[in-house]
């Protein structure tokens, strides 16, 4: 926990310490979570800016509209890692609670980049890397609907929504409700955050992934 940490350094702790290093654990997950991987990796394969391609989303799916298999594969990697990554940290060094406010930085950070102008992804894989550590076997599950409903349906928008919207209702289900507020609102800016696509969905319009063929 966090007063441990600061005990650990020969700190008294107080709840103003404990509500700093909140801020602080927010703030650090925030900026790890602005970085743009899309946008890197889609420079470093010369591809041009990601933002200019497709529906202009900086995640794997977009940059898999470029062509480049690799590139879209590393992206989905890449922003996966960044939200295991500070979450893992912050629960090993700060306790759970921390894990929480972390999770939930990191997931604003990859949704509302600094680095982007407070523009960015639409979260999904971010929010898997999340789930991974908060909790392992839901974090399997959301990665497993994914892949069933993407393939059955080939609407990668509609899997995101699905498994992501299901993944909420489990945890409700199995009565761990520790983090079920960081679990509730990254859920819904997910489904904020896919509007459009929802839209497209309704009118038949929404464009399917390209299945890869061997």
């Amino acid at each position: 926990m966090i007063p441990d940490v600061l005990r650990f350094w020969g700190a008294s702790p107080t709840a103003n310490d404990g509500l700093i290093w909140v801020y602080c654990i927010f703030f650090i997950s925030y900026l790890v979570g602005s970085i743009p991987f899309g946008v890197l990796i889609s420079k470093l394969y010369k591809l041009g800016d990601i933002r200019s391609t497709g529906s202009g989303n900086i995640g794997a799916t977009n940059v898999l509209r470029t062509g480049s298999k690799s590139a879209a594969f590393l992206t989905l990697i890449m922003d996966i890692a960044k939200g295991s990554i500070v979450v893992f940290l912050a629960r090993e060094f700060f306790g759970i609670t921390a894990s929480h406010f972390a999770a939930f930085g990191v997931f604003i950070g990859h949704l509302f980049s600094i680095f982007l102008f407070f523009k960015g992804g639409k979260g999904v894989a971010t929010f898997i890397g999340i789930q991974i550590i908060l909790n392992i076997y839901i974090g399997i599950f959301v990665c497993m609907m994914w892949i069933f409903i993407a393939l059955t349906t080939r609407f990668s928008s509609l899997s995101s929504l699905i498994s992501c919207i299901f993944s909420l209702l489990i945890l409700v289900i199995i009565n761990d409700l520790s983090y079920v507020w960081v679990q509730t609102i990254m859920v819904l800016l997910i489904i904020i955050s896919h509007r459009k696509n929802i839209y497209n969905l309704i009118l038949g319009k929404e464009s399917k992934i390209k299945l890869i063929k061997y």
